[in-house]
């Protein structure tokens, strides 16, 4: 069932788990809840399927968090990353197995919501939430959560997963604090065949001009999407670079279908993750990796673990149970993901002030691009590669002590 669904019926009954938000994360947390035999909303403001300004780039976390019979809409395999340094000291690193699948965020987002309304999630589009209330007039008992649209029509909820985005109004109704902002800039270029058949199967990382920033070219099909991302405030120069990106690549003569912006927002370390009955997940939580700035697998993993707890949560009948659940969750969320972001952003700083270390280290240090590999095919993930491998925990540790030095000074042609 989907937006035919009339207001009344929402308003007659008490569901379950309403989740705000239809992308990876709020698909995910809706299946989740779905399965468990939950009744579930999903209210999400525009029509599906609808464009995000994402890479698209699915690693093996994501693939493996994905729900059983989905099957992947790649528009390529990737089996080669050319990386460069503000577009000089070009390499090529391959793999003879595939290291991640590239996807359309429209089309890979609607086939996630189909699933979880296959699941019996219900899904409500062009609504869009003006607040959410846990006390007052609107809300029935302690046991309920009131979810208050535009307009003015209330939905009931045992339970709420806010999972908006990255300018979340549930995230904003939890607290959610943020360490840092990107700005992320990217065109969705149409090219012709012979120029399409030049990037199949490989993508290209350019380690950019500002601290922090970096460019990328994802072929899908006939369309190249070419990003770049820098910290936020940087706007007129991550435009420009941008721009320089797309010219020194040979682009420049073809027109964009679609150019768009969008804010990335990553949590701070004491950012909550929950309101009485009220979670955040994905975006809205402010959870991605913080150096690549990945947030695909952070949406569809933290999604999955809110569903679950959303369920726990709507069973809950007081508040000191509901509480209970909530911190459970933060707990799922920290133990693994917020192990993830904490070395990200050790990496991040170090990335900031060094990227040619980084660039020399992928392209000429085997270790380097095997952990490269481990990662993005699913074999490992950024925690679990500190925690196994003491090798990497003393380069990272040297790195983090070691000045910052000109970056001109650290790469050397590969």
């Amino acid at each position: 069932m989907s937006s035919e669904n009339s207001s009344a019926d929402d308003e007659r009954r008490v569901w379950d788990v309403v989740v705000v938000g239809a992308g990876p994360a709020g698909a995910s947390a809706a299946y989740a809840a779905a399965v468990a035999g939950r009744r579930v909303l999903v209210l999400e403001k525009a029509g599906l399927p609808r464009y995000k300004t994402c890479g698209g780039g699915i690693i093996g976390p994501s693939r493996d968090t994905l729900p059983p019979g989905f099957e992947l809409p790649f528009r390529d395999r990737v089996h080669a990353v050319t990386f460069s340094h503000n577009g000089r000291f070009t390499r090529t690193r391959r793999s003879r197995q595939m290291l991640f699948g590239l996807v359309n965020r429209p089309e890979f987002d609607h086939l996630l919501v189909e699933h979880a309304q296959k699941a019996g999630a219900e899904l409500r589009t062009g609504a869009t939430v003006a607040r959410v209330e846990q006390h007052g007039s609107a809300v029935p008992d302690r046991r309920t959560v009131a979810v208050v649209l535009q307009g003015g029509e209330t939905v009931l909820a045992r339970a709420v997963v806010g999972a908006d985005g990255s300018a979340s109004r549930i995230g904003a109704h939890v607290g959610v604090k943020l360490d840092h902002v990107d700005l992320g800039l990217e065109w969705e270029i149409p090219v012709p065949e012979t120029v399409a058949e030049d990037w199949r199967g490989r993508v290209l990382i350019d380690w950019g001009p500002m601290p922090g920033s970096y460019g990328w070219v994802f072929p899908k099909d006939d369309t190249l999407t070419v990003g770049v991302i820098s910290a936020r405030g940087e706007g007129a120069a991550t435009k420009r670079y941008l721009e320089d990106f797309v010219g020194r690549l040979g682009l420049a003569g073809f027109e964009p279908s679609i150019s768009s912006g969008h804010l990335t927002r990553c949590r701070a370390d004491d950012s909550p993750l929950s309101r009485g009955r009220v979670l955040v997940c994905g975006d809205a939580a402010g959870l991605l990796e913080p150096w690549t700035r990945e947030g695909i697998s952070f949406a569809l993993r933290s999604g999955r673990l809110a569903g679950e707890w959303a369920v726990r949560i709507a069973e809950a009948h007081d508040a000191v149970d509901a509480r209970k659940q909530a911190l459970n969750y933060a707990f799922a969320i920290k133990a693994g993901l917020g192990v993830e972001m904490s070395v990200g952003k050790r990496m991040l700083a170090i990335f900031a002030r060094r990227p040619g270390l980084f660039h020399a280290a992928l392209t000429g240090f085997r270790p380097a691009w095997r952990a490269f590999k481990d990662i993005t095919q699913g074999g490992t993930t950024l925690g679990e590669l500190m925690r196994s491998h003491p090798m990497a925990q003393r380069a990272l540790a040297a790195m983090d002590r070691r000045p910052a030095e000109a970056a001109e000074g650290e790469v050397t042609s590969p």
